[in-house]
């Protein structure tokens, strides 16, 4: 098992999920913070979740390889559990964010009126 490759398969896939997380469950805060427009924001949840795949696929045939290439000395040192560890946690991270979004409401909640405004029919 080359140690080496099979880390930085990992690390692709580690930054696939962190592209998949942002441009599906905080588009509109991102979109907000740098003034998109609703096309823009669209563009912007295409694009994240189109290279989070191209990522993550390109890691997970980096870490195929190194699962199957042979060890070299270079590997010796290399810890392949930490980024394991990270994986794990952005999984469930994803999970509880999709599981916490099926709770939110679709639409905005509608403020009371103060005293003194009035409802334009």
């Amino acid at each position: 098992m080359r140690k080496r490759t099979l880390r930085n398969g990992m690390r692709l896939v580690l930054a696939a999920l962190l592209v998949i997380i942002v441009a599906s469950f905080y588009h509109a805060g991102v979109g907000d913070l740098l003034n998109f427009s609703l096309d823009a924001e669209m563009r912007f949840y295409r694009l994240g979740i189109f290279w989070a795949a191209a990522m993550g696929g390109y890691g997970v045939v980096l870490a195929a390889f190194g699962l199957v290439l042979p060890e070299t000395p270079r590997d010796s040192g290399i810890r392949v559990l930490p980024v394991f560890l990270m994986i794990v946690a952005l999984v469930s991270l994803f999970f509880y964010l999709l599981a916490a979004s099926f709770d939110e409401p679709g639409t905005p909640r509608r403020e009371r009126l103060r005293p003194g405004e009035t409802i334009t029919i």
